[in-house]
């Protein structure tokens, strides 16, 4: 049976919701984050890298989370979640899931990183620190957060999903940038269309039974 390598509070929740989208069984072995929020290292041993989500089915283990979606679309979706080849639709598609991590999680992961600094920093270097984290954000993450964030609200002007009218695996694969910026980087703040989206996800009854199945999920809370 294919096999989802969890940790909670990942990246791999979305693999969940795609199997629940399309209906695939599927077994989940679970892993916890450490108190530093890295992997643990028993991830290791289903790939060299330790970072989730993983996969593996039918004697393939499969990493990154653009290439687990690509696959598991191909496998198990006859045709579905994606649009026609050719179509205009196919190219957005193909642009938002791999744009998803190749950009808009920079930005996210940085803010995560120079919020986090200060508090971590040893007392003697926290006002320091702090003063660098400040300045890093203030100068550079959020003004290239804010670009990323208008460009998603822009987009979902034109239709209701990515990559057109229909709800496809790019909307899954786009759903973790956007949920990160939310509870980080003040999408509610101007980008009505980026938070309707979160609210329609939300509301799919797959994506409820995907956090049933893998546990509380809370982005960079």
């Amino acid at each position: 049976m294919l096999t989802v390598h969890h940790l909670n509070n990942s990246r791999s929740q979305r693999v969940l919701w795609l199997l629940e989208e399309l209906g695939v069984p599927y077994e989940i072995v679970r892993y916890e984050r450490q108190p530093s929020l890295l992997a643990p290292k028993e991830l290791r041993a289903i790939h060299p890298l330790g970072k989730s989500p993983v996969i593996t089915d039918n004697g393939n283990t499969i990493a990154e989370s653009g290439a687990i979606i690509e696959y598991l679309v191909e496998t198990y979706g006859n045709g579905r979640l994606i649009p026609p080849p050719k179509a205009p639709e196919r190219l957005r598609y193909t642009y938002w899931l791999h744009y998803a991590e190749g950009s808009a999680m920079q930005p996210l992961l940085l803010k995560l990183l120079f919020t986090l600094m200060p508090k971590r920093a040893p007392a003697l270097l926290r006002p320091l620190v702090r003063k660098v984290s400040s300045q890093a954000l203030t100068t550079v993450v959020n003004p290239q957060l804010k670009q990323h964030m208008n460009f998603w609200e822009a987009e979902l002007s034109k239709s209701e999903w990515f990559a057109g009218g229909e709800f496809t695996a790019a909307d899954i694969q786009m759903s973790f940038p956007l949920e990160a910026a939310a509870a980080r980087g003040g999408l509610e703040q101007g980008h009505p269309r980026a938070m309707a989206f979160l609210d329609r996800i939300h509301a799919r009854p797959a994506y409820q039974r995907a956090l049933d199945k893998g546990g509380p999920y809370q982005v960079g809370r």
